[in-house]
This record gives structure tokens, C-alpha cells and sequence, in this order.
């Protein structure tokens, strides 16, 4: 992996901790956060590889600094790495070049996938910790409509902040060889510039051979 795209990765994937930390707002078993947008970024700009690492590791270093190491810390950094890599394939599919309606179709279906996820993780959590299982299904309704509200908005901004980082990190590097012209053919004796295919050199009237 080239050095700037790793040290993208490495800033997207601190975005995600520092947005999942001062960008979230949690109601009991509802959440609003603007987290996924790291995740959504890198996988649109580098593909699901990338996508997916953004998600586990971005996620797992939140699970750590909110809830410490437990029993589900695994299965809750699960659905932000399927979305970066769902994103990712997607993107990569239409070869990093989605319109309006692509980018839309694909973030607002991740955020049904990681509602859905995060339901099925929300229940596995009740089952193992022990408190009741009603509590996954209160405000199911109204976390799948802020999903899709939240994905609309990251698909609608989307392509205004992958226009400058596509400049950014992925031009060519200004630093590589140029491709040499070929040099001007000179007179050997008085250096005066002479043609291709001259047999006399108009300057000093040296005939070559």
C-alpha cells in the first residue's frame, strides 16, 4: 500500500473515532451519529479492502475507549466493516465513477444492511449480558428512517468531498521521470543545430558521412 493512500486510511480512520466520540447521540437504543462518513469515503475513494479496515478498525478502537473489551466487542465492529466493504464493491464495480442515483442506492442500502445488523447484534448483546430482549425492537421504525435520512445526506455531499481528495491522493506522483525528448542534433564541429536527415552543415559547410 503506497504511503499516502495508508496515511488516508489512517486519518479516515481517526475521523471515524473522533466522530463516533463528539458526533453521536445516543437515546437509550437509538443512535445518531455521522460516523460512517470516514468509512464511506475511503471505500468510495480506494475500494472495499480499504472500506472494510476503515470500519473494523475505526469501530473497534470506539468500542474500546466507550466500552472497554467484552464479550460482544467483536460483533459490534461488524457492521461498519461491512458497509465499507459493501461500499467499496459497489464503487469499484463502477469503476470509482457512481452518479447521483449510484451513490444514493448504495448508502442508504448499507444503512438498512447496518441497521439490520446492529439489530441482530443489539439481540445477541441482550441475550449474553441478560437484560430483555423487548428493548431491541423499541424505536426499530424510527432508527431505519434516521438511517435512511443520515445516508441520503452523506450520498447528497459525497461527491463534493471525493472531487478534491481524488486530486490529492490519488494524482500521479509529481516527482516521477518524465519521459526524455529525444535531443537536437547538433553540428560535431561547430554546434551549430542542424536537420534530421541533413547531409551538410548549412552553418559551416561540414559535409557528414
Amino acid at each position: 500500500m503506497k504511503p499516502k493512500r495508508l496515511v488516508t486510511n489512517a486519518m479516515l480512520i481517526a475521523m471515524y473515532v473522533v466522530l463516533s466520540l463528539v458526533a453521536t447521540i445516543n437515546l437509550g437504543n437509538m443512535k445518531f451519529t455521522l460516523d460512517s462518513l470516514p468509512i464511506i469515503v475511503g471505500a468510495a475513494l480506494f475500494g472495499p479492502v480499504d472500506g472494510m479496515l476503515i470500519g473494523l478498525c475505526g469501530s473497534f478502537i470506539n468500542q474500546l475507549i466507550t466500552w472497554g473489551l467484552g464479550p460482544t466487542t467483536l460483533l459490534w465492529i461488524i457492521p461498519a466493516g461491512v458497509r465499507g466493504l459493501l461500499i467499496g464493491l459497489f464503487a469499484k464495480h463502477h469503476n470509482f465513477d457512481m452518479s447521483f442515483g449510484q451513490t444514493q442506492f448504495i448508502t442508504i442500502s448499507t444503512a438498512l444492511v447496518v441497521t439490520a445488523l446492529n439489530t441482530a447484534i443489539l439481540y445477541a448483546d441482550a441475550w449474553i449480558m441478560g437484560y430483555h430482549y423487548a428493548a431491541v425492537f423499541i424505536d426499530l421504525v424510527l432508527r431505519i428512517v434516521a438511517g435512511i435520512i443520515i445516508a441520503f445526506i452523506f450520498g447528497t455531499i459525497l461527491p463534493h468531498i471525493l472531487r478534491p481528495l481524488r486530486k490529492i491522493v490519488l494524482k500521479p506522483n509529481s516527482g516521477a521521470k518524465k519521459k526524455e525528448e529525444p535531443k537536437e542534433r547538433r553540428c560535431p564541429y561547430c554546434k551549430a543545430p542542424i536537420k534530421e536527415n541533413a547531409e551538410k552543415c548549412d552553418y559551416c559547410g561540414t559535409e557528414f558521412k
